[in-house]
């Protein structure tokens, strides 16, 4: 927070975002309703976004031991899922949603009302841009990397994860995952998920050399779930970025 106790966007003149009116109409896929219309379900262990508990903590474990006012940028944060895994940054949280900022702000995170492709913040400002699972959401996925890349100071870190554009992953995380009930229907576009050369290309023509790997649920922690009270999924490592995969590269000095 400021000196003044104000939140950051209002201490720089960031626009707070305004509620939309949620209608009945059917969504496309990955239209951003479909989170106004889950809001409630955020922070529930087994609700609509329990993967996306599972995968910040995965994410969190990339993310370095914050130095004293060390910078956190947060793109994508939804309702701050990350937070509790990541204390001792100041930790900035990009999104678009209303009501998904307000719950993240009582989690500890300043919320920033702007879209990933236009983030109102200067150049070099953080020491650590987190992006996850929002790379697969973007229509301009190099526009959205230039502008995480642009955060970043010199020798800060990029952490990321996301979704595959392969059959694969479309069977699995989209296709399965969606009638198993692990994803809202419709959260996802298959036309939007992530080339993977062209993601580590446009990271390091903006000076991020990124390293990539898969990851999947412990088989073990995901078959006994349905049974397990709310006891989070481990999220492993695994030998193919054909599906989900992480990423992580520091910007050169």
């Amino acid at each position: 927070m400021t000196g003044t106790g104000e939140s950051f966007g209002a201490a720089h003149g960031i626009p707070v975002c305004q509620s939309r009116r949620i209608t009945q109409n059917d969504l496309e896929p990955n239209d951003p309703e479909l989170y106004e219309r889950l809001a409630g379900q955020w922070w529930q262990p087994r609700g609509a976004f329990a993967v996306l508990h599972w995968l910040a903590a995965a994410r969190a474990r990339l993310v370095p031991e914050a130095r004293p006012g060390a910078v956190l940028v947060d793109l994508g944060c939804g309702a701050g899922l990350l937070a509790p895994h990541v204390t001792g940054y100041r930790h900035l949280g990009v999104d678009r949603s209303e009501s998904a900022l307000r719950q993240a702000r009582a989690h500890g995170v300043e919320p920033i009302c702007a879209d990933v492709l236009a983030v109102p913040l200067p150049s070099g400002c953080a020491d650590v841009v987190v992006a996850g699972e929002i790379f697969e959401h973007v229509h301009d996925l190099a526009g959205a990397v230039a502008e995480a890349c642009r955060l970043l100071r010199p020798g800060g870190l990029l952490v990321l994860d996301s979704l595959a554009d392969t059959a694969l992953c479309r069977l699995v995380a989209i296709g399965l995952a969606e009638r198993a009930g692990l994803a809202p229907r419709g959260v996802h576009d298959p036309a939007l998920l992530v080339d993977r050369a062209l993601l580590v290309g446009e990271c390091a023509r903006r000076g991020v050399r990124l390293r990539l790997r898969g990851i999947r649920p412990a088989l073990l922690d995901l078959l006994t779930w349905p049974v397990r009270r709310g006891t989070p999924v481990r999220m492993v490592p695994t030998t193919t970025t054909a599906v989900l995969f992480q990423g992580a590269g520091r910007k050169k000095g």
